[in-house]
């Protein structure tokens, strides 16, 4: 289920997915929420491009830490390929 930012207070989420296109945000949402996983959704600028880089705007996915394993396996069952962090903190 979609949780609001008060869900997530006192733990630290992790990002699972970068929707850069409102379709796959909201087909995402729907397969979280189908799937009854607590997710976090909100709005935030990457780069992009490889020739001409420009700041973009897209849905920023999380999670918390004990349930990144289940999340990861439902969103390649869906097509998705999950988000992970080139450089975990320690």
């Amino acid at each position: 289920m979609k949780q609001e930012a008060p869900f997530f207070e006192g733990k630290e989420p992790v990002l699972i997915y970068i929707a850069k296109k409102l379709r796959d945000a909201l087909r995402l949402e729907s397969i979280f929420t189908a799937a009854g996983l607590d997710y976090g959704v909100e709005v935030d600028e990457y780069r992009g491009g490889v020739i001409f880089r420009s700041v973009r705007a897209g849905a920023f996915f999380y999670v918390l830490p004990e349930t990144v394993g289940a999340a990861h396996e439902i969103m390649r069952r869906n097509g998705y390929q999950p988000y992970v962090d080139p450089a975990p903190q320690p």
